[in-house]
């Protein structure tokens, strides 16, 4: 019925067009816009008052709403260990607000270690939103770190190992200067130049033997423990050139789980006595007959002076049982250690003795025994060094050093893999462009 009207509707339309073109293209211009109108209209007779509306009602189960104990919460922090630092200083800077705790760590004798803060050292504790304490780290570059745990209300103190394998790392390096200019400008840290000082002392005297252009490549260890850097640890192969001859070693462990530097041959890189009873220094005062210092007379020098700041490392040159700690006339503050082979060494003008370094104590070759002083008839900081055979002196940097035990036949195989391994990687370092220092 609706269609019909439609078509009659346009018939009468179509009668009553105008004659002219435009006219008639807006009427079909138009019939689509009255169509769509239509088409969204509401049917005749359509009542929406009789719409029958409900209201439906239905229960939804909710569960109750959960909060987080703020008891539970846990806040990292982290910090280094400033010049001047105390403990308290430190854990206030590390939110921690916990007397009970501090109370614990100052009573505490397995905690001690922790009020002997190093600058540099790393500090990590975690703590719950009051600023209770839950745990503590101490990484102060030992073997191990102390780590203080919560259990309620009960604290615990232990000393874990680090649980992250070293990294090794390559460097290489060329001396202009000296070893600790270049090590310094390479980015190696010093503990790990001692080491090659130490290594390489048999047959190089760092004090007089290097000239410009020496060459470095060294492979060592640095240990980590969650991402923050503990310490230098151990070299693992090296190679030094030096006035065109090239010496290398190579870290071997042997029986017993003793750890020994070769070179390439097997031979030990070890002598009985090390050359040097210092770091690094310079020889202020050779052996044999010399105007005295301060009685201004000609009389022998016993041994060799070597001239060095204050405080100093000092360590033993073999292996020995120490004879005499304390003051001793002209040499003031001393160690005599007795050595085998009828062999002692003296060590004067000390600033101080090391802690546990007494009459009887066994010391190892290159443990630190003391410390560079001005005590007894000296004019300066130095180290008075004597080498004595049989009672008798001689020249501590002339006398023949007998070189230790070479490796036995029995371990060279397993020495063999590890040399060869070692030199792979010194061979990378070699290809690569050495830096240069000034």
């Amino acid at each position: 019925m609706h269609s019909r009207k439609l078509i009659i509707l346009a018939q009468n339309a179509w009668a009553s067009l105008p004659k002219k073109p435009f006219a008639f293209a807006a009427l079909l211009l138009g019939l689509p816009a009255f169509s769509v109108l239509t088409a969204f209209g509401i049917a005749p007779d359509t009542r929406l008052e009789n719409i029958e509306r409900r209201e439906i009602v239905e229960f939804v189960t909710l569960s109750d709403p959960t909060f987080a104990d703020a008891s539970l919460e846990r806040f990292n922090y982290q910090d280094k260990v400033q010049r001047g630092d105390s403990v308290a200083a430190i854990l206030t800077r590390l939110h921690v607000d916990d007397r009970r705790a501090f109370d614990f760590l100052r009573r505490s004798p397995d905690a001690r270690s922790l009020f002997q803060l190093r600058p540099g050292k790393s500090v990590q504790a975690t703590t719950d939103s009051a600023g209770s304490l839950l745990g503590l780290r101490y990484l102060n570059g030992g073997d191990t770190f102390l780590e203080v745990t919560r259990d309620v209300d009960r604290f615990k103190v232990s000393e874990p190992a680090y649980s992250e394998a070293p990294q090794r790392v390559f460097k290489t390096a060329t001396i202009r200067s000296s070893l600790f200019a270049a090590t310094d400008n390479a980015g190696i840290p010093d503990a790990i130049a001692m080491q090659v000082a130490r290594i390489f002392s048999t047959d190089i005297d760092f004090h007089i033997d290097l000239r410009k252009g020496d060459r470095l490549a060294v492979v060592y260890e640095m240990q980590y423990q969650d991402g923050e850097l503990i310490r230098p640890g151990r070299v693992l192969s090296a190679e030094f050139t030096n006035a065109g001859k090239t010496y290398d070693a190579y870290l071997f462990t042997g029986e017993a789980g003793s750890e020994s530097y070769y070179s390439h041959d097997g031979e030990n890189r070890a002598k009985s006595f090390l050359r040097s009873p210092l770091e690094f220094s310079r020889v202020s005062s050779g052996f044999g007959s010399r105007l005295h210092p301060i009685f201004r007379n000609w009389r022998a020098h016993t041994g060799a002076d070597f001239a060095a700041p204050k405080g100093t490392r000092i360590w033993t040159t073999a292996d020995g049982r120490v004879e005499f700690t304390g003051a001793k006339g002209g040499y003031g503050n001393c160690i005599e250690i007795r050595h085998s082979g009828g062999i002692t060494t003296l060590y004067g003008h000390l600033s101080g003795i090391a802690r546990d370094i007494r009459r009887g104590t066994r010391v190892k070759q290159g443990e630190v025994i003391g410390y560079v002083g001005a005590t007894g008839w000296a004019t300066g900081p130095h180290l008075h060094y004597e080498f004595r055979i049989a009672g008798i002196h001689h020249d501590p940097l002339r006398v023949a050093l007998p070189k230790a035990a070479p490796l036995p036949e029995s371990l060279r195989p397993a020495f063999r893999q590890v040399a060869a391994q070692g030199n792979q990687q010194l061979t990378l370092l070699r290809a690569a462009n050495f830096s240069r220092f000034e």
